[in-house]
């Protein structure tokens, strides 16, 4: 098998027929082997029936049905494991990634890099202050803090050799730090600029819960790119800091105690303020080291994080 596009989907019925007829001109005209793999992450409205008719009809598209919704991670990660090609590309299912963009990815490819990310040059050119220029800031946060340099992370429409999507450890939201995670393992990286078009059918599936989550794992990502062999890098900084805050702040206390006669066992204040930093530091240290013991938990036992319930 030469190429398998990969498109995890949730609710997006309407979408799959239309997005099934472009792909299928576009593989066909590559002139090479090529399968279809749609991840379904439980959808309830219909789109299964909406697969199976398709499948019914073309043998080289694969249906793999999740037991429940897993997350466009754990779609992406299922359909990276089931795929046979020696080129994988990625996609979203509701029509805004135009399929007729594949060879410019896989030019990139051909190039020699490992992977080629799709850049949404003219994403919400009419939301410039709602939607697009909070979505730069976003990239540029992203890009400074893992030192990848890409305009649109949040893109899923890529192209990968084989070797190195069936090596990526992905669960969480870790799909929006893909290349992030790509060039900790030595991948060569090119961003191309693919068309975008408005959504046939269906409702978004973002909201402002999805940032949080997004930010809580770029702050995962970074740690675990930079400090996971060297945590003391990290605890030991906070910990200097601190140690040096405090202990500054208790040379004054007593100091203002000697010459002043200050009270010092009656600030409760003081008490409180210390005692929310050393919480703060506690639960801070503690999710960083429980991503670290997921992350190992993970890639030690192989154990997949998503439930096939069918496959045909």
């Amino acid at each position: 098998m030469d190429y398998s596009v990969v498109i995890p989907l949730y609710n997006e019925r309407d979408s799959l027929g239309p997005l099934h007829v472009e792909l299928t001109r576009v593989m066909q005209s590559l002139g090479r082997a090529y399968e279809l793999i749609f991840v379904d992450d439980g959808s309830v409205d219909g789109s299964i029936e909406a697969l199976r008719k398709i499948k019914s009809a073309d043998q080289n598209v694969r249906v793999i049905s999740l037991a429940r919704n897993s997350g466009q991670t754990a779609a992406l990660a299922c359909g990276f494991s089931h795929a046979t090609g020696d080129v994988i590309i990625a996609m979203d299912a509701d029509g805004q990634n135009d399929p007729a963009d594949i060879p410019r990815l896989l030019a990139k490819l051909d190039e020699g890099y490992d992977l080629a990310s799709g850049w949404r040059t003219e994403r919400w050119q009419e939301e410039r202050f709602t939607r697009r220029l909070p979505s730069m800031a976003a990239n540029s946060l992203i890009s400074a803090m893992t030192g990848v340099k890409l305009h649109d992370y949040g893109c899923t429409f890529k192209a990968y050799r084989r070797d190195l999507a069936r090596s990526l450890q992905l669960y969480g939201e870790m799909h929006r730090f893909v290349p992030a995670i790509a060039a900790e393992q030595g991948a060569r990286i090119a961003e191309v600029e693919i068309g975008f078009r408005p959504r046939r059918a269906g409702i978004s599936k973002y909201g402002l819960w999805r940032i949080v989550r997004t930010l809580l794992d770029l702050i995962t990502v970074k740690f675990l790119s930079g400090y996971s062999t060297a945590p003391i890098q990290v605890f030991g900084l906070i910990g200097i800091i601190l140690g040096g805050l405090g202990g500054l702040w208790t040379f004054i206390l007593v100091m203002e105690k000697i010459l002043l006669g200050y009270e010092l066992g009656r600030r409760p204040a003081l008490l409180l303020a210390v005692l929310l930093v050393v919480v703060g530091v506690q639960f801070v240290s503690i999710g960083l080291l429980g991503e670290m013991l997921a992350r190992t938990y993970h890639e030690s036992q192989g154990k997949p994080i998503y439930v096939i319930r069918e496959e045909f």
